[in-house]
């Protein structure tokens, strides 16, 4: 048993290393340019570019070399991808063809893509074909990429009968209004969805066409911004733009057009950079998923131009918002904002904690961290945040997903509807589900890192090797790894020791190895690799608490990675669809007493049922779950504790 702190520490970039074998690989820079998501799959399709300035240490394996094999993520995967077969390309379009002056009988879509949603076209024009790209890279499903094809054309044509570059399911005046600071939704916001989704369809599936409109809405953003001061556009970017500012260093990427990355600092808000820049945490009242995307978008920027301010303000924002704003889901935020200052979150408990958009993109953003820092505390939070948070707000059953998820005690989980929500977190998630396979496994010119424990197999062909993970973590406390390869190969293979395991054990082709490596490291093995080489790595579990910083008495309960729930009763299925968030009372949940110097002492394993656990020696007993298990149940996360012996 151990605290579980350690995790979202400070200094976090002064990891250690572990050996077996020989030597440590070094991690020197690579000799070619980065390859980030996007750029990685550019070259998927032949297409190589050398415009990164600030290269990463480690890379990631496009997504066609990574398949996911049975378990939660494959379920989660094909609940998304079940559920964006669902969504018919007349509908998704029928919004954008009003706003063209072109003819639709279809029906309409409701929720946030409702024909009088100001924010209609977000999810039809961008998160859908992104999700369909990425989940085509994913499993090669044809039909997806076909009906995705399908939107880019239909949108192909909205875009020729507005003439001037122009697209978007609105018309053009809520960009009047928003220069003008009338109000008005979120007209950038929807604009950088469009065009990430058409990126995405040219980057995973090849469509020449989606590549020339997402240019065309460049351009169209660049002869509006263009005209305004400095001071004028300033003002502008107080209303929520998204990425804006990622997406035009990605078309920079793919194109080598410079004048898209001058666009991209238009999108720079100096008021929330500045701070960062000189490691202020003035992130008090910000609207989080506002905010989060302009990270990822400095990070980008740095990636791109090797200005190390962007890269400070990139690490100095991770760092403070894992330490000292996130919860023990790894998710951030209370009804979408930061309401305190840095580290007071026990107050900050509701039904709407931790929005779900906020947890895809810091994971998005701690990717391209782990990216130039090889830092394995970096997938501890990652690994945290995707068994909690993204892997608990998916409903397998239909694919629908979650706005909110609540931590405060006694709630319940809510979903959207198939076809009346298509809310921001709709989005993210049917992209998140589309990609669950994307950081598994990282490499640089002589080593492979094995960064999650998740059934899978990879494919390595400039190495001549396969890899195929055996696992079925995390009820399996562990993993195996086979081999395969063409010819013998010297190659380190590391594998994440977790900040949560004490101890561990491995063995190569069923010889133990006398020695192991610190929790939050990788452990490398370095030597020959030929066919039929097996790895076995045993990690075990244990429970540990998750205290609020500003208050020791409000605990979370963890076993290895996971956050457990005290399960309660049932709620019925109009509760679970009721919308972003429960609606009604929480129930009371009980107060636990415990010993503080046996902390966990209070929860016992089920000898009959892995991963479940029980209350003992309180008041009223109930099991615990872990948090992603359950969907249709009140449940507690954080627990009043009090001490016993006091």
């Amino acid at each position: 048993m151990h605290s579980s702190q350690s995790w979202s520490r400070r200094n976090f970039l002064s990891t250690a290393a572990g050996v077996v074998g020989s030597t440590l690989v070094p991690q020197s820079l690579l000799a070619r340019a980065l390859q980030d998501p996007v750029v990685n799959s550019i070259q998927e399709n032949g297409k190589a570019f050398s415009r990164e300035k600030a290269s990463w240490k480690l890379l990631p394996f496009p997504l066609k070399q990574v398949r996911l094999g049975d378990g939660p993520c494959k379920l989660a995967m094909e609940a998304d991808r079940q559920y964006l077969h669902t969504l018919p390309p007349d509908r998704l379009l029928h919004t954008f063809r009003l706003t063209a002056g072109l003819p639709s009988s279809a029906e309409p879509l409701g929720g946030w893509e409702k024909p009088d949603c100001e924010l209609r076209g977000h999810y039809a024009g961008g998160h859908y074909l992104s999700a369909c790209a990425l989940i085509y890279a994913s499993t090669a499903d044809e039909d997806l990429r076909k009906n995705a094809s399908t939107v880019v054309a239909g949108l192909g044509q909205c875009q020729g009968a507005l003439k001037s570059g122009y697209l978007s399911a609105f018309p053009v005046e809520f960009f009047d209004r928003l220069r003008e600071r009338q109000q008005v939704w979120a007209p950038f916001y929807t604009i950088h969805k469009i065009m990430a989704g058409l990126l995405d369809m040219y980057v995973y599936c090849g469509n020449e066409q989606a590549l020339d409109m997402v240019q065309k809405m460049a351009a169209w953003v660049d002869l509006y911004s263009q005209p305004l001061s400095y001071e004028h556009m300033q003002r502008v970017l107080g209303t929520e733009y998204g990425g804006m500012g990622e997406t035009l260093c990605n078309l920079y990427a793919v194109t080598g057009k410079p004048d898209y990355l001058d666009i991209a600092t238009r999108f720079d808000k100096k008021w929330f950079f500045d701070p960062l820049a000189a490691h202020r945490d003035e992130l008090k009242g910000l609207h989080v998923n506002t905010h989060i995307p302009q990270v990822i978008a400095a990070a980008r920027y740095y990636e791109l131009t090797g200005n190390r301010r962007y890269r400070d303000i990139a690490e100095y924002f991770w760092d403070e918002v894992v330490s000292e704003r996130s919860y023990c889901t790894g998710g951030t935020s209370n009804g979408e904002v930061w309401h305190t200052d840095p580290g007071k979150l026990s107050t900050e408990l509701g039904p709407d904690t931790t929005e779900c958009c906020c947890a895809y993109n810091m994971m998005k953003l701690t990717r391209h961290l782990f990216g130039w820092t090889a830092d394995a505390r970096l997938m501890d939070y990652y690994e945290r945040t995707l068994f909690n948070h993204r892997l608990g707000t998916i409903n397998p059953d239909d694919g629908t997903m979650m706005y909110y998820l609540p931590l405060a005690s006694g709630y319940w989980k809510t979903f959207g509807t198939p076809l009346d929500a298509f809310w921001c977190c709709t989005g993210t998630g049917s992209e998140e589900y589309a990609k669950l396979a994307d950081t598994i496994y990282f490499h640089d010119d002589d080593s492979l890192y094995v960064n999650l424990y998740i059934d899978s197999e990879l494919g390595w062909p400039e190495k001549g090797l396969r890899l195929k993970q055996q696992t079925k973590f995390p009820r399996e406390q562990g993993t195996s790894l086979l081999i395969s390869a063409d010819r013998p190969r010297q190659l380190a293979i590391n594998v994440r020791v977790p900040y949560w395991a004490q101890g561990g054990s491995i063995k190569i082709n069923g010889m133990a190895i006398p020695a192991f490596s610190s929790p939050s490291s990788y452990l490398s093995i370095n030597r020959v690799w030929k066919t039929g080489d097996k790895i076995e790595l045993s990690l075990p579990m244990d429970l540990h608490i998750d205290a609020m910083p500003d208050d020791e008495t409000v605990q979370a309960a963890m076993y290895g990675p996971l956050v457990l729930a005290g399960r309660f009763d049932p709620v019925s299925r109009e509760q679970s669809f009721i919308g972003m968030g429960p609606k009604g009372d929480a129930k009371k949940v009980p107060e636990i007493t415990a010993d503080s110097s046996h902390p966990t002492a209070w929860i016992e394993p089920d000898p009959r049922q892995p991963l479940t656990f029980r209350a003992v020696g309180q008041p009223e007993p109930f099991p615990l779950v872990p948090l992603n298990e359950i969907l249709h149940d009140r449940y507690a996360v954080y627990w009043q504790v009090r001490n016993k012996t006091a």
